[in-house]
């Protein structure tokens, strides 16, 4: 994207709009009119009223950072696009239609590229911290738990595992027409200088329609705006215009046609309904109810079936309880452990009626749903270390 240059000093005077026009017409590309805070001596406070954000993860050694619902590559010097696809090991000609350049055109250091598909999880072996995408800490406190009952039942002490990297998945942001990253930063209150430093935008904060931004994570809020009087003299805030979160709109814009009725909003908890497991199963549904968020891997390490607060919790199989908890989100864990290496874990639940190291059998009441929105039962079933489809067992 072009840059323009309007140059003070001494001889620069404020001239004629006939004069404004012309210099305006010079530039190139649209420009951030917003000059609030840019008249006084480059002085301003605008950042101050954003909010604070983490720093961005570190990637591995191709330059990865995978999170549950998708994965970015981080360019590195000298970086081209077909040399980032060759070391992430996608086609250089589908890796540049998503992200809407040339294979041959050079990347910043630090630029993001969009992945448009998985592609292998980060690992030690490829110079990550663990193994798998960046997740929340409250399931990562689950992962843990579970491997670290599998730890003290094993004959002999293993080897301890490192702490797994743990965060919020950021919100991805493909650019529209008109926006820039001032409006964008605005768009979601971060300040436009840790939007450039999470996607390695360069001086001038150039976009181009269709790139995709990482929305830095907040990790707290904007300082409220104090209702106290001003002194005399002081002027008072000025609203943001309306185009300070919206991209500007494309020109010979069409007549607008008469907005369709919004359709109705989807039933909530809708899904198969779990059954009487068969008397043949490995294991029986804990609670009766709607599978409301299934298994994926990754993504969701169990299943959540909705039930009403106050249902029984029953144990699924018959085992020994390894381990009793709460994460830092206040939610319960409980965890029992079975034959072949094999564990059940139970979140969102309360009144707990069982200690650790009590013996349980297959449909005994262990817990009760806590009162959650929505209300449900998260399961999982692990195997070793690793999650499997809990509907394996129970069908």
């Amino acid at each position: 994207m072009g840059t323009c240059t309007i140059f003070r000093g001494s001889g620069f005077r404020v001239g004629t709009s006939l004069s404004l026009l012309a210099l305006l017409a010079a530039c190139s590309e649209p420009l951030d009119l917003d000059l609030r805070g840019k008249l006084n001596g480059g002085f301003n406070t605008a950042d101050a009223a954003r909010a604070a954000t983490a720093p961005r993860p570190d990637p591995d050694n191709r330059g990865v950072i995978s999170y549950p619902n998708y994965q970015v590559a981080v360019a590195q010097r000298g970086d081209t696009l077909a040399k980032l696809a060759a070391r992430v090991g996608l086609p250089a000609d589908e890796l540049a239609r998503y992200n809407g350049i040339q294979t041959g055109d050079p990347l910043r250091a630090g630029e993001i590229i969009a992945l448009p598909r998985r592609v292998t999880e980060p690992s030690p072996a490829t110079g990550a911290i663990s193994t798998g995408p960046i997740r929340p800490a409250s399931e990562i406190d689950i992962t843990t738990l579970a491997s670290d009952a599998i730890d003290r039942s094993a004959p002999t002490p293993s080897t301890p595992r490192p702490t797994p990297q743990t965060g919020t998945e950021p919100i991805r942001h493909q650019v529209k027409r008109g926006e820039t990253a001032f409006t964008i930063s605005r768009l979601y209150n971060v300040s436009v200088r840790s939007l450039a430093e999470w996607n390695g935008l360069d001086s001038n904060f150039t976009l181009r329609e269709g790139q995709f931004l990482l929305i830095p994570v907040v990790t707290q809020a904007a300082p409220p705006v104090e209702d106290t009087p001003r002194p005399p003299g002081t002027g008072s805030p000025t609203p943001e215009p309306p185009s300070a979160s919206q991209p500007l709109p494309d020109e010979n814009t069409a007549p607008a046609a008469a907005a369709p009725s919004a359709p109705s909003a989807p039933v909530a908890n809708v899904g198969s309904q779990t059954a009487a497991s068969a008397p043949d199963a490995a294991m029986s549904f804990p609670v009766q109810g709607s599978i409301i968020r299934e298994y994926a891997k990754g993504r969701n390490d169990g299943i959540d079936i909705g039930a009403s607060v106050g249902t029984t919790v029953k144990a699924a199989a018959s085992g020994q309880v390894a381990a009793i908890t709460r994460n830092t989100d206040g939610i319960n864990i409980l965890v029992i452990r079975h034959p072949d290496n094999l564990l059940t874990v139970y979140t969102h639940v309360d009144n707990i009626s069982v200690g650790k190291g009590d013996a349980v059998s297959r449909g005994q009441s262990i817990a009760k749903v806590a009162d959650f929105d929505p209300a449900r039962v998260h399961f999982e079933v692990r195997k070793g270390f690793d999650s499997v489809d809990p509907m394996e067992y129970l069908r």
